[in-house]
């Protein structure tokens, strides 16, 4: 793999062969042995991603990347669409909108300590986990449906599930504007119906945390974070509608994309030009997802609630922020609207702009990088790097070192609850077998891909959180 160096942390592919770009990526010297570990192929990814037709230079990926469907986890890249630039369902994945929401509570650590087995079981009896997890408890039909689809949390606050102030700590209030429910199948429909306000399976969770170190004062303060205080951190996104969406839309695209004349080096990247009926289709249905995935993290939210006042702990968290790893949006970068693919990624807009809550437009979005289990997630803030360098773009997350598979197998004969246990954190799952391929082993270091996305200056560091209570898919 040929690449160079531009700079400490940023690193060039210089365009060859049928890239129409050159590819831009993020890496410590720890993030680069794990790329050669994996024979470069999440480079190669971005190298293909580059092919697209309309893509606007350079094709990105972030400090947390490694090996996807069609983009690598940690791809960002924009596409123009006055230059034939294409949408690609491959580039926003099959999670729609999986995204993370933080909520902070009027509490310290020690108030959590008195309650923490109450918390654990109210919180994983308040919110269903799990493969092919649904509630029971609300019920919602095709129309309602619908209205989530095309408003988001908007239509469940005005319905008592949540207060209006939330609202203003989604990104772009939790509705994407473009989304058209008619676009959506009734199989993805059927799929979503029961599946609102669940958190799915694999590494989604539902975390309480606290505040373990504040690295930036002035931003922390903006936040309303302060050392020892209670978080919670949320992560799930669109369940079985946004993955049928995406199942969908990429079989439709496979047959559209010769008729459009897009060659395709990787049939994962099947696309279609943003402005063909096709291309409107699958950003109306993609839309409609998003929407849902707020809404989804909307409901737990007001269902979390319920479980920390029946444990005795008030109802008094409030939204931080929420934001999404897996979305393409019309923004304005360089000057020009632009539709940003974002795989595994997150929007870090910086200081001052207006899309910036205005709490915290003098620090920027807050950006969040959950980590695993056994260790830590982060605060961030988005910066005037990131808003130059990566379309407002930022890491999120820590990524999987082992394969379920391989982390099965390194977790027999331990008991990876108890160790849990022995750290002070509490675990809730559906089965053993869940918390066995979530094992903080299996993942990479958090801190890592913080600090490579810090000094880089894509991301600015604001807090460290640190597990109380696991609730896992």
């Amino acid at each position: 793999m040929n690449f160079e160096q531009v700079s400490g942390y940023k690193y060039r592919i210089p365009r060859t062969g049928k890239m129409r770009t050159d590819a831009v990526f993020y890496a410590s010297e720890e993030i680069l042995k794990d790329l050669a570990a994996e024979n470069y192929a999440s480079l190669r990814q971005i190298c293909n991603v580059a092919t697209l037709t309309g893509i606007v230079e350079p094709a990105l990926t972030m400090p947390d990347i490694h090996w996807g469907y069609g983009f690598p986890i940690g791809g960002v890249a924009a596409f123009d669409p006055d230059e034939g630039g294409v949408v690609s369902p491959g580039g926003v994945g099959f999670d729609i909108n999986c995204g993370v929401r933080l909520l902070t509570a009027p509490l310290g650590r020690e108030d959590i300590a008195r309650r923490s087995k109450e918390l654990a079981d109210a919180l994983y009896g308040a919110v269903p986990s799990g493969v092919g997890s649904v509630r029971k408890d609300v019920r919602f039909g095709r129309k309602d449906l619908r209205q989530i689809m095309e408003r988001g949390p908007e239509w469940l606050v005005g319905r008592g599930y949540g207060r209006e102030e939330d609202l203003e700590y989604i990104e772009s209030r939790g509705r994407l504007p473009d989304a058209d429910p008619d676009h959506v199948s009734d199989r993805a429909y059927e799929r979503g119906l029961k599946q609102l306000g669940t958190l799915g399976s694999g590494n989604h969770f539902l975390e309480v945390q606290y505040v373990d170190e504040i690295y930036d004062e002035e931003a922390a303060g903006a936040y309303g974070l302060s050392e020892g205080q209670v978080t919670v951190l949320i992560h799930t996104g669109s369940r079985g509608l946004g993955h049928q969406v995406c199942q969908e839309y990429v079989e439709l695209f496979l047959e559209a994309a010769p008729e459009y004349g897009i060659e395709l080096v990787d049939r994962q990247l099947a696309a279609a030009p943003i402005e063909s009926p096709e291309g409107r289709a699958y950003l109306g249905a993609m839309s409609a997802a998003a929407n849902f995935a707020f809404a989804n993290r909307q409901l737990i939210t007001h269902f979390t609630r319920e479980a920390f006042e029946s444990a005795g702990l008030g109802d008094g968290l409030r939204v931080l922020y929420d934001l999404a790893h897996n979305n393409a949006k019309f923004e304005e970068h360089g000057g020009r609207k632009v539709l940003v693919h974002r795989k595994g990624a997150t929007r870090a807009f910086g200081p001052g702009n207006p899309e910036v809550p205005a709490r915290y437009r003098s620090a920027g979005q807050p950006v969040l990088v959950p980590g695993d289990m056994g260790r830590y997630s982060f605060v961030l803030a988005g910066t005037e790097g990131s808003m130059r360098e990566t379309f407002g773009s930022s890491a999120h997350g820590a990524g999987r070192k082992l394969s379920r598979k391989k982390a099965k197998k390194a977790a027999k004969g331990r008991n990876i609850i108890r160790e849990m246990e022995r750290l002070g954190i509490l675990v809730r799952a559906a089965s053993r077998a869940t918390v066995d391929e979530e094992m903080s082993e299996a993942y990479k270091d958090a801190a890592g891909v913080v600090e490579a996305t810090h000094a880089a200056g894509i991301g600015r560091k604001v807090a460290r959180l640190r597990p109380l209570i696991v609730v896992k898919g």
